[in-house]
């Protein structure tokens, strides 16, 4: 008889949705110009800028994570400024195509896929700079920056500067404090650690951004989206279901976010031990709790790897750009709780033990 498996999504987004937003999503249809709608859009804003620490604002914008980034440079920098981008990873790498894109001028550091940005990357950088662009987790690798460190670092040569983070893998996984850390902006998105569906991002901005807003575009406007949300509507039409997703995961999230972001950890932790006890080389120099990522090892492609997780019913996912055919990676940044760490660890040790019959 054929073994019977559950379907386990263990990808750093989507991820395995929580109940909460499974139930939010079962309601019926509200319109988004509606008094209830209204209520539910505020009790969302209010978690969310509770979940980023900031005493400005969080805008819900209809988009992934990657709306959220381009809206923030959009709307933080004007064409022609010059901002710094250190690229270690796919999605660092997304921030220097963004600023290029919006006619900003580009100065890279480019590291190793893998490694972690330090100080002294940043200290031979010339400026001037009106900002810096920062990915806190960097999930095409597995890697966790010390973005606290960094914004200290590089505001004591460049105090007017902005620092923006893309904190799309790390809200919820990992401790996050915008104001708190010398932060002037981030972005979020809904597919990640807050374990809703995508289609909603989420822009913070401290008071420091919304006083250096240089608002443009249309539907990314900022401005007018500040003109709105804080009244419980959005500019253009909101993904109205999910931003009541967002409201209701995080009014049962935020009250034990700490122990969350503990477990998280742990997990993490899990999965990379029964990694390295079966020889698998780690990716990352210092690791972020929302991915796992190993290196393949020689003779084993990335095909035959998510192959076997698929026979147990699991999506894996492999690597991007540079490590595109080298890695695997797998998350349980979703709803996950500490027994399915321990379950997916073995999941592992079974793929190699059949990868190496």
């Amino acid at each position: 008889m054929e073994p019977m498996y559950r379907p386990r999504l263990l990808t750093p987004g989507p991820v395995e949705l929580h109940p909460k937003a499974l139930e939010a999503l079962s309601r019926p249809q509200l319109h988004h110009r509606s008094d209830a709608a209204k209520q539910v859009f505020l009790q969302a804003k209010a978690g969310l800028e509770a979940a980023f620490q900031t005493q400005g604002q969080v805008l819900m914008l209809t988009g992934s994570g990657t709306a959220a980034m381009d809206a923030l440079v959009q709307n933080l920098f004007a064409p022609g400024e010059r901002v710094l981008v250190p690229v270690h990873g796919n999605f660092s790498e997304r921030w220097a195509k963004i600023a290029k894109e919006a006619g900003l001028e580009v100065e890279r550091i480019d590291l190793p896929w893998g490694q972690v940005v330090r100080p002294e990357h940043l200290g031979s950088a010339t400026g001037p700079f009106a900002g810096l662009l920062l990915t806190h987790s960097e999930s095409s690798t597995g890697a966790l920056n010390d973005v606290r460190t960094l914004a200290q670092a590089f505001k004591a040569r460049f105090p007017e500067a902005l620092v923006v983070v893309d904190a799309i893998t790390s809200l919820f996984v990992s401790a996050f404090a915008l104001e708190g850390w010398g932060l002037d902006a981030a972005a979020c998105g809904s597919q990640k650690g807050i374990m809703c569906p995508p289609g909603l991002a989420y822009a913070a901005l401290s008071p420091r951004a919304l006083e250096r807003l240089k608002p443009r575009g249309f539907y990314l406007n900022l401005a007018s989206e500040l003109k709105v949300q804080s009244t419980g509507e959005s500019a253009w039409t909101p993904a109205i279901n999910l931003v009541a997703a967002t409201a209701a995961v995080l009014e049962d999230l935020l009250p034990r976010l700490p122990e969350h972001i503990a477990l998280k950890q742990h997990q993490n932790d899990l999965l990379y031990a029964a990694g390295q006890g079966l020889g698998l080389q780690v990716v990352p120099e210092a690791r972020s709790p929302a991915t796992t990522c190993f290196y393949l090892p020689e003779g084993v492609s990335y095909g035959q790897v998510k192959n076997a997780f698929a026979a147990r019913g699991a999506t894996i996912i492999g690597g991007q750009g540079q490590l595109k055919g080298k890695v695997f990676r797998l998350s349980l940044m979703g709803y996950s709780d500490l027994y399915d760490a321990y379950a997916v660890a073995q999941m592992l040790r079974d793929v190699w033990a059949e990868l190496s019959a």
